[in-house]
């Protein structure tokens, strides 16, 4: 089986373009690993990393999410937030295109690189990955996020193991992601210039509160779209 290939192309006011190819492996949807080399010290895993993590620079010695996020970060970092961009995003599936600001394309592009990483506590969003969706709402993270979750339960009972229909493993992922952005944004703090990269990180950590509230909640956003069921 060939590589999934998700592109991203930015074109600037100016008529800079900058493509960025990423490669899935089509079984264990990992990033295939195209990165600039010698890294640079910022990707080290000692370096701000982040409390959760279970890694240990004896056996990683630099962090899989920062590894992957270099390229984009280095086209990004002298770039305003704001600065009006277009964005073509080209899947096996589909072709999206958006004029946007600088930080929320950046802000797509980084939500998913960083679950295709290799990161262990991102890694539990690679089915969204597959089947991902650019620029999404708040409603359509939190109706793919429990989606995925509660299917990942079913397979979970297919194999006789205890399902969580209480979402709970879901919003303690969340919570994880939520250190996890904390984490990447001190990195991109200590060496941006701008701050594109850096407030592309504020949407995710954004929709990152958001599912677990609305766990809280009891789904309340989208409980009308079931209405036929009930």
């Amino acid at each position: 089986m060939n590589p999934i290939n998700i592109r991203y192309i930015f074109r600037l006011p100016d008529d800079r373009l900058e493509v960025f190819n990423l490669y899935l492996d089509p079984k264990t949807l990992d990033l295939l690993r195209d990165t600039i080399e010698p890294l640079p010290s910022w990707t080290s895993l000692d370096f701000h990393q982040c409390p959760n993590c279970p890694l240990s620079i004896q056996t990683h010695s630099n962090c899989p999410a920062s590894v992957h996020l270099v390229k984009p970060v280095a086209f990004f970092k002298n770039i305003i937030s704001f600065e009006s961009v277009h964005v073509d995003i080209i899947t096996p599936e589909r072709i999206v295109y958006k004029d946007t600001s600088a930080q929320k394309g950046v802000s797509s592009l980084m939500g998913l690189i960083m679950a295709t990483s290799g990161c262990p506590h991102t890694r539990f969003f690679k089915p969204m990955a597959r089947f991902h969706l650019s620029f999404a709402s708040a409603e359509e993270t939190i109706y793919r996020a429990t989606s995925m979750y509660l299917l990942a339960q079913y397979f979970l009972l297919k194999e006789g193991k205890e399902a969580d229909l209480e979402l709970k493993g879901l919003a303690n992922i969340y919570y994880n992601i939520q250190l996890i952005n904390k984490g990447i944004a001190k990195r991109l703090g200590a060496i941006s210039d701008k701050d594109a990269a850096l407030n592309a990180l504020v949407l995710l950590d954004t929709f990152a509160k958001t599912v677990p509230y609305s766990i809280e909640e009891s789904l309340e956003e989208i409980r009308y779209l079931f209405t036929p069921y009930f």
